[in-house]
């Protein structure tokens, strides 16, 4: 069991990560956005998560369309 000032130790270590890691998310450039939600999608579908025939060609071509807005 955890005593109350490991437990504030914890959650300040956490908070510290998030602060960092949403200063992170906040320096990416669009294109290494779209990037991270390209390989996120990727492992979906790995995942075998598409619900619907013929929706990943939809989804496809809105990633495409992405990639060439952001001029990767």
């Amino acid at each position: 069991m955890m005593t109350k000032e490991e437990a504030r130790a914890f959650k300040e270590s956490w908070r510290l990560v998030n602060e960092i890691t949403n200063e992170e998310a906040r320096r990416k450039s669009v294109a290494e956005k779209i990037l991270d939600l390209e390989q996120l999608y990727q492992f979906a579908k790995d995942l075998d998560s598409h619900k619907q025939e013929g929706e990943q060609e939809k989804v496809w071509a809105r990633w495409n369309r992405l990639r060439e807005i952001a001029g990767v």
